[in-house]
Order: C-alpha cells, then structure tokens, then sequence
C-alpha cells in the first residue's frame, strides 16, 4: 500500500466522527461470519508465489509475492481492496490466516 493512500486515509479518519465504522468493514466482518472467511491457494510462477481466492463470492482476488510474508501481506491488503476498507481500519478489520497449504484468512 503506497504510503500517499495511507496519509490520506489517515486524513480522512480524523475528519470523521469518532464512532464513525466504515460499511466495508462491516460487511467484510459479515462475509467472514457467514462463509468462515476467504481461502487461497498457492502457485510459484517464475520465483513469485501467486495466492488465488478460491471462494470469494464477489469474483476473484489475485495477488503475489516474492516470500510467503509478502504474499500473507499482500492478501491482507488485496482483501481491505476489496471490501473497500480504508487502509486507517485495518486492525479493526482483523484480518489473520489459519492453516498453511489452502490458506484462509478470517476476522479474529
């Protein structure tokens, strides 16, 4: 995530009111609860590892890495994307892996 779309959505969150929940994160919390989180698998392609969602019910989400904790973090940031979840939400967002070969990624 570049650091100019975190200062701005830093910006945007003090401008907010305090109790202020974005509607992303709520459904991204939802959509973990309901379908037991997002599950990847893994490919290496050329010396990068490529996680592809598996069961995303909104389509797909693709991403890669050159280590797995590149890939781990990248999927985390494809997944805030992809629910539309300012990166200033991310804890609250709690996204965190369980299991290794198919990697699913639920809210703690």
């Amino acid at each position: 995530m570049s650091i100019l779309k975190v200062a701005k959505d830093q910006v945007k969150k003090l401008l907010l009111p305090k109790d202020y929940v974005p509607e992303g994160l709520l459904e991204w919390l939802r959509y973990a609860r309901d379908n037991h989180g997002i599950t990847f698998t893994y490919e290496q392609e050329d010396g990068v590892i490529v996680a592809t969602s598996t069961n995303f019910r909104y389509g797909s989400i693709v991403t890669s890495g050159k280590t797995q904790e590149e890939v781990d973090h990248n999927i985390r940031d494809a997944i805030l994307t992809a629910f539309e979840i300012p990166s200033t939400f991310a804890d609250r967002a709690a996204i965190r892996k369980e299991g290794d070969s198919l990697a699913q990624y639920v809210a703690a």
